[in-house]
């Protein structure tokens, strides 16, 4: 969890005013400007919104002191908190993406899915909130592929489903979104290595897509 100063700093180092950061987490200039003159006590919700503000922008923090400004082309996260840290980014992002372009196609996709992990590991009633916040970006915001014996759709509010045979699927899983690759492993523990790299995760997207259109076969829900 940040601290106050951290935040400060965090906006000095990339020019951002309270106003801003309010606008890029989805808060109020009020808001801001009382967690930073100690006035509110922020929840875990709002320090969420914060961190992905940042965490888009490639800041990162270290301690309870340091603000960096990360050259890393690869993030890593761990547990049931780093899974959580990739959904609240995913949303960020596409909800960026979608008030500043005119793009009309999905945003987001996601190979082999499963669904239940994505339960297990968030817990039902965050992922739900998750899914009422995405289903507001529309039905065909997400592609996501996934075995075709599946018939466990959690986000069928938001996205489209196409199947592949249950023998191509394991426990990992691969998100496309805005310029980063995650690949997710579950296991007795998730573990995610995010990849910021705009060519890499066109050419995954290019691929995605073809195995959409001439491979994936359409899912009943």
């Amino acid at each position: 969890m940040p601290t106050i100063e951290q935040i400060r700093a965090a906006r000095a180092l990339l020019g951002w005013s309270q106003h801003d950061l309010a606008e890029k987490a989805d808060l109020s200039q009020t808001g801001i400007a009382r967690i930073e003159n100690g006035t509110n006590q922020p929840n875990t919700k709002t320090i969420e919104k914060i961190k992905a503000a940042f965490d888009i922008a490639d800041i990162e923090f270290i301690g309870s002191s340091g603000v960096k400004k990360r050259t890393d082309e690869i993030k890593i996260l761990k547990g049931a908190e780093g899974l959580r840290e990739l959904v609240e980014d995913i949303y960020v992002c596409t909800k960026h993406a979608i008030e500043t372009t005119n793009q009309k196609e999905a945003l987001v996709y996601l190979y082999n899915a499963r669904p239940e992990n994505w339960h297990k590991w968030l817990g039902k009633d965050w992922w739900d909130m998750h899914a009422k916040r995405m289903s507001v970006f529309g039905n065909k915001v997400q592609r996501i592929i996934a075995s075709e014996n599946n018939n466990y759709f959690i986000s069928d509010a938001f996205s489209e489903h196409r199947g592949f045979p249950e023998n191509l699927f394991n426990d990992q899983s691969i998100y496309a979104y805005e310029n980063k690759l995650a690949f997710v492993t579950f296991g007795d523990d998730v573990s995610i290595k995010i990849l910021k790299n705009k060519e890499f995760c066109d050419g995954f997207k290019v691929l995605f897509n073809i195995a959409w259109e001439h491979v994936a076969k359409p899912m009943k829900i």
